[in-house]
């Protein structure tokens, strides 16, 4: 599949899939939209605590790469736990500007070691931030009731309908612990039936730029 860099609305890159016409991250922002639905809806939900996350889709790394950065100003310990079917390329690593448009370059040692970690194994990026890259598909995921935040970044449903089922969204809600959180960009009415269908708590919010909504899904004992 032909992949190419490109700069979206917001100065920052990310990946352009030309055969399926969809990005890696949003074409109106992808700095913007990391932050609106995984910070602002996601990870400010948790603060002076320890976490376990799980990425579903790590992708360019973006995510994790935020989600460190805001770890030290909410007071966050966080476990966190990226899944890849098919890693980015090195080279198109090095092209990506997230130190830059971040104005992080304190980070650019963490966020090189991220991407050159070992698959399948733990490291410590920093005292506080330990991250595990699983290289599997996402319907192997078997965990249960391990994670409080679900960051759920998969392609959209357009392309691979097939990661937004109801078997997908039971697996997630199998892993989160009561009263974990899901987050996605995502506002299609399959999707939000499908995660109401396996019993999350699920509510509308103002979307990113360029999107109207995304969801916020609860795993809450009072439903």
């Amino acid at each position: 599949m032909k992949r190419r860099i490109i700069i979206t609305s917001d100065g920052s890159k990310t990946i352009h899939l030309e055969d399926w016409n969809e990005q890696y991250h949003s074409k109106h922002g992808a700095i913007q939209e990391a932050y609106h639905v995984f910070i602002e809806h996601g990870l400010k939900c948790f603060q002076n605590r320890h976490i376990n996350l799980l990425e579903i889709g790590f992708g360019t790394g973006l995510n994790a790469l935020i989600s460190l950065i805001e770890s030290k100003n909410l007071g966050l310990g966080i476990n966190y736990v990226g899944v890849e079917a098919y890693p980015v390329l090195e080279n198109e690593i090095r092209k990506l500007n997230y130190i830059d448009m971040l104005n992080a370059s304190d980070f650019q040692e963490a966020f090189s070691s991220m991407h050159n970690s070992d698959w399948n194994k733990p490291i410590a990026v920093t005292s506080a931030f330990n991250l595990t890259k699983q290289r599997k598909d996402f319907s192997t995921i078997s965990d249960v009731g391990l994670f409080n935040l679900i960051y759920f970044d998969a392609f959209g449903a357009r392309v691979q309908p097939e990661l937004w089922t109801v078997t997908i969204f039971q697996k997630m809600y199998t892993a989160l612990d009561w009263n974990g959180i899901l987050v996605t960009y995502s506002a299609k009415g399959s999707v939000r039936r499908a995660m109401q269908e396996v019993g999350f708590k699920v509510e509308r919010l103002p979307g990113p730029p360029g999107k109207r909504e995304m969801l916020r899904g609860v795993k809450s004992r009072l439903l």
